[in-house]
């Protein structure tokens, strides 16, 4: 799968976060020019000049991220419930608004969400992550369908157990109760690795995975 994405433009946002740092290295070593994005994204106007920036695009990595409230259910309060939407949902769409337009006028192009598995299994205290991360997963479904006669692939990844250092960082990892978490819950029996994940993402945004459309890949180790 060496240079997969050679000749490709691939944006990646929020590049310092979540899978961000591993997916610019693994792309650009499957040939891709990669344009990172650092840019903060809940501004209503942020993503369309960060599309602006970057100018044309054949891919884009929608990697959005926010370390998880922990909050139960019923003390769950507006505010957090807005943040969190606002910081994993609302980026969404105006991202691929932003980026269609030159795709289309290209001829095509190819949309990666990097969600995660909590939309796909119930976790105690985490209601209000679980359902920005459904709402993601959701939007990639019925815009995905809506897309592909345009020649446009737009799916996402939902992961869990996933070596990243913004929900599993070193300290996470080296708690035994994690530790036992893992054993328990997770059949591989191990957090997936960062580039096994990577490696797995430039597959879909390559010219081989291009039959796929709003589809749900979950990468958790057997999580779900």
């Amino acid at each position: 799968m060496h240079n997969a994405l050679a000749g490709k433009r691939v944006l990646i946002t929020q590049a310092t976060a979540f899978m961000g740092p591993v997916l610019c290295e693994v792309f650009a070593e499957q040939g891709a020019q990669v344009v990172r994005s650092e840019a903060p994204l809940a501004d209503p106007a942020a993503a369309q000049a960060v599309a602006a920036q970057a100018g044309a695009i054949d891919v884009l990595v929608a990697n959005l991220a926010l370390p998880a409230p922990g909050t139960p259910v019923l003390e769950v309060d507006e505010q957090e419930w807005r943040d969190v939407f606002a910081a994993l949902v609302d980026p969404l769409p105006r991202l691929v608004q932003a980026v269609t337009p030159g795709m289309i006028s290209r001829g095509g192009g190819q949309i990666l969400v990097i969600g995660s598995a909590s939309a796909l299994r119930g976790m105690k205290r985490a209601s209000t992550y679980s359902a920005a991360r459904g709402a993601q997963l959701a939007y990639v479904q019925a815009a995905g369908v809506e897309l592909a006669p345009r020649n446009i692939q737009l799916n996402a990844i939902a992961q869990n157990f996933v070596d990243n250092p913004t929900y599993f960082p070193p300290e996470v990892q080296a708690n035994p109760r994690f530790q036992e978490r893992l054993a328990r819950e997770v059949p591989l029996g191990r957090l997936v690795a960062a580039r096994e994940d990577a490696l797995f993402a430039a597959y879909l945004c390559s010219d081989a995975a291009r039959c796929f459309v709003g589809q749900v890949f979950p990468v958790c180790g057997g999580w779900v």
